[in-house]
């Protein structure tokens, strides 16, 4: 699988190389979080139609100002917009992709996957209150494990981030302490620490700084092949990421229910359930004033939906559900128009 995900790294400039000759090649910005599988989808898609996608890998602030600015044809973000802000902005989104965020780790002696941490214990380590890999509330956890008498470096991100939401949220509803002193959001007042930019900022500063912890998405942590660690999940088990795990989290959303499909999926119940499991949103313009352009953008994630669950598989992210891909559909439809009025899907 690490030779897949390499694989998949290695062409991505050439994916996402965008030819000023293309009039029809599309242009997204955002979220870091869904970028290996995009890169993936967008290979595959242009040898199958030769139409290609230059996506940026901001991070879903810079993603969410691009498309209101309308610079790009779509942004991506890892946080939904509540209903009443993609209205004030002409917006529509809905989700393109789940995964899940893991901590990651450089400490000598520990093996991926074998140190156990909770949400209470990560939440007093990124608010400082435990700066030693030995201190007793990690040791308490890890009978039987060798923890080096080491400091603890704090990475998290330096920008404006879907999956710094996904793990502010989940720590939140896992520690009061951090609910009332940090909170959740896609940028917070981080205690201590040192920042990344995107997913792969954070992926570099783990892997080189000893005794240094992390939160990435998961194909990120593959990727580099960092450390992962163990995660509690609300039921109180022990889970190693995976995409059986991030799938169980990812059963009990109630999509019909949420306005904009605006779904968050940290801290889910179910034995199984990987606590920081979260969805990727595409934001588009209800009204296109390129209307073909925006129709292009629809048919590459139309496609997606159809024909791009073997690579999001192989990346161990988790596709939309024929069923939610039915609603998108009809939002498309109901939706995206072009400037005429008609429209686009």
């Amino acid at each position: 699988m690490f030779k897949k995900i390499l694989a998949a790294a290695a062409t991505t400039a050439a994916v996402f190389a965008m030819s000023a000759s293309h009039a029809a090649d599309m242009t997204g910005a955002g979220a870091t979080f869904p970028y290996p599988i995009y890169a993936k989808w967008a290979e595959a898609y242009k040898a199958a139609t030769g139409i290609g996608l230059n996506y940026q890998s901001v991070g879903s602030g810079a993603g969410i100002k691009q498309i209101k600015a309308k610079t790009v044809d779509f942004g991506a973000s890892d946080m939904p917009l509540k209903q009443e802000d993609l209205d004030s902005d002409g917006l529509m989104q809905f989700p393109a992709i789940m995964g899940g965020v893991v901590t990651v780790i450089n400490v000598e002696g520990i093996t991926p996957g074998q140190l156990k941490l909770t949400g209470p214990v990560i939440a007093d380590i990124y608010m400082g209150k435990i700066t030693k890999w030995n201190a007793q509330p990690i040791a308490a956890l890890n009978p039987g494990v060798k923890l080096p008498d080491a400091d603890i470096t704090v990475v998290h991100r330096a920008d404006s981030s879907g999956t710094s939401f996904l793990f502010t949220d989940y720590l939140a509803k896992a520690s009061p302490d951090w609910k009332n002193t940090i909170g959740a959001g896609t940028t917070v007042k981080w205690a201590v620490g040192v920042g990344g930019k995107g997913n792969e900022g954070v992926a570099a500063n783990v892997q080189r700084i000893k005794g240094a912890i992390g939160y990435v998405e998961w194909a990120y942590a593959k990727k580099n092949r960092l450390s992962h660690t163990q995660m509690q999940n609300r039921e109180g088990v022990f889970l190693q990421p995976s995409d059986d795990a991030f799938k169980a989290a990812a059963a009990g959303a109630e999509w019909t229910k949420a306005p904009g499909f605006g779904v968050v999926l940290t801290d889910q119940p179910g034995k199984q359930s990987w606590p920081i499991t979260g969805v990727s949103y595409i934001l588009m313009h209800k009204n296109q004033a390129n209307g073909a352009k925006g129709a292009e953008v629809v048919k590459f994630f139309d496609w997606a939906f159809k024909n791009g669950a073997p690579a999001a598989a192989d990346l161990d992210y988790v596709p939309m559900p024929a069923s939610v891909v039915s609603l998108i559909q009809a939002n498309w439809k109901s939706q995206l128009k072009d400037a005429s009025g008609k429209a686009i899907y």
